[in-house]
């Protein structure tokens, strides 16, 4: 059973920073350093930086006065930012760059006195964080059959956004949804699926056209992870998400003549090499790498943390 890996993979430049914001605020100010949501969406990562000295909060009433706090890669309401301010907390955002440009997209288009549509999962953190953006005014739908029963005040000045980590085909349905019931409708100047997202879902469309089954590492509450399995699924692979080498079952391979590999963007590359591990003491013999583009992103960190 040959095994292939996609290329790219596993962590984006979004997921490095906010983990090394962490990492970074430990050392300098020791530990406990308070995390807002789960830093990134996975839980090899979020259980390391536990043992490091992490402690991971739902909402800033559990932060004590006084206390370093990071907001999570996928961004926080204005609502939050204030709290945190008016608390007094120390703050670092690990916000991805890429979901801060949505945050920023939907205040001028609030300012432009515009409705804003969201495109995304409902109750995902980084979709609260953006829709928090503003107060009213935004809409949340997910599928083509949201539009259909949208009800936007001004139909003739409206605009949309779309979370970062979503399906790239789904999220392209909804738009030509969108554009079919609201032709004046606007989006932002550049698509807001971060590169990431749309490298790896390119790379899992070549890897299922060579695989009989194909293997995603990633939380199951990853968004951009889940979307993984998804494309291979709709390109007729057997896929499944796993947290972990020993989540595989044997079973996934029978008949199997070759298995693909890929991981979500939060995933590290140490579980990658796991999994491999476990499917050659499955009988898993040549690993290949595939071809794939070139990531070269790198965002900077805080100047107080760097």
């Amino acid at each position: 059973m040959q095994v292939i890996l996609a290329n790219p993979r596993g962590f984006c430049a979004g997921v490095e920073r906010a983990i090394a914001i962490v990492e970074r605020a430990l050392e300098k100010f020791g530990a406990p350093i308070y995390v807002r949501h789960e830093v990134v969406h996975n839980k090899f990562v979020c259980d390391d930086l536990r043992a490091k000295g992490a402690i991971f909060v739902d909402e800033l009433d559990e932060v004590p006065a006084g206390a370093t706090v990071i907001f999570s890669a996928h961004g926080v309401s204005k609502a939050v930012r204030d709290e945190a301010d008016r608390r007094g907390l120390r703050v670092f955002d690990a916000t991805c760059p890429l979901v801060t440009k949505v945050h920023v997209e939907v205040g001028k288009m609030r300012r432009e006195a515009r409705e804003v549509v969201m495109i995304g999962h409902k109750g995902h953190p980084e979709v609260e964080g953006t829709m928090g953006q503003a107060e009213g005014g935004i809409h949340l739908v997910e599928t083509v059959e949201d539009v259909r029963s949208l009800m936007p005040l001004h139909a003739d000045r409206l605009s949309y956004v779309t979370q970062t980590t979503l399906s790239v085909d789904d999220a392209r349905q909804v738009v030509a949804a969108l554009r079919e019931h609201f032709p004046e409708i606007e989006g932002p100047k550049k698509d807001d699926i971060c590169y990431a997202t749309q490298n790896r879902q390119d790379a899992v469309k070549q890897l299922a056209a060579r695989c009989d089954v194909v293997i995603v590492v990633g939380s199951t509450n990853s968004s951009n992870s889940n979307r993984l399995r998804e494309v291979a699924e709709q390109h007729g692979r057997r896929a499944y998400l796993v947290d972990q080498a020993r989540d595989i079952c044997p079973d996934w391979f029978a008949d199997a003549g070759s298995v693909g590999i890929t991981a979500g963007a939060s995933a590290p590359e140490v579980l990658v090499s796991e999994v491999v591990q476990r499917i050659e003491s499955l009988g898993g013999t040549v690993v290949r790498q595939m071809g794939g583009v070139e990531e070269n992103v790198n965002f900077p960190l805080p100047k107080e943390l760097a």
